[in-house]
């Protein structure tokens, strides 16, 4: 009992976690506020959920603002692409929602695939891009055989994200404690849960020789 309530204990370290997690959700929703910002504010919350993952997370708020600050051109220009055809992918839902026939149903089938390739390059473009160095093409194209090669993770992550939003508009009173939830910790902890699926696939990309490389980058951050 004793230990529980040291500084070292399981209690404090719970409570310090959560306070972290409160710190980073709200940063990150200070972040994506111009929305053209998003992408790098996902990719450093992905950057600091990793190294929390492992331990190795250090001064927080620091790690977050500097890899927000590293990353934030290509993130902007990745996510940009990534608005470009979720506002297409939408509006082609709302033109289709209104049609009938089997061409139509056809078509928002093949929306619907749209929306989860979509959600899947989502899900591994921008912790990629908080890791390693590369490209813009060479990191969408690692996000798209990344997330096929590990389907099964990948689907994990899916139904992580669809099950939280699905709950919050589950009726009203769902909604106003969702959005509480979200505003408070959603966001940090749904990038945590999907760090512990992302941690083994990561660490498969960068060989012993990569390795150094890798670390003068987290160095910089």
């Amino acid at each position: 009992m004793k230990n529980l309530f040291s500084m070292d204990g399981g209690l404090f370290r719970f409570l310090s976690g959560l306070a972290d997690m409160m710190i980073l959700n709200i940063i990150f929703l200070i972040c994506c506020i111009p929305v053209v910002t998003i992408g790098a504010a996902v990719t450093s919350l992905s950057y600091v959920m990793l190294k929390m993952r492992d331990n190795e997370e250090g001064y927080i708020v620091r790690s977050f603002f500097k890899a927000f600050k590293m990353n934030f051109k290509q993130s902007t220009l990745i996510w940009l692409m990534l608005l470009f055809f979720a506002v297409v992918l939408g509006l082609d839902f709302y033109l289709l929602s209104n049609m009938t026939g089997m061409l139509a149903q056809v078509m928002r089938v093949l929306v619907y695939m749209g929306g989860i390739i979509w959600l899947m390059i989502f899900l591994y473009v921008f912790p990629l891009q908080s890791r390693f160095y590369n490209s813009i093409r060479n990191t969408l194209k690692n996000a798209v055989l990344l997330s096929l090669a590990n389907f099964p993770k990948t689907l994990s992550m899916i139904v992580l994200v669809v099950a939280a939003v699905v709950v919050t508009m589950w009726n009203g009173t769902t909604f106003w404690y969702g959005l509480l939830f979200w505003f408070m910790f959603g966001f940090a902890t749904i990038a945590f849960l999907n760090s512990f699926l992302l941690h083994g696939i990561l660490k498969k990309m960068m060989p012993k020789e990569e390795d150094e490389a890798e670390a003068g980058k987290e160095e910089r951050i």
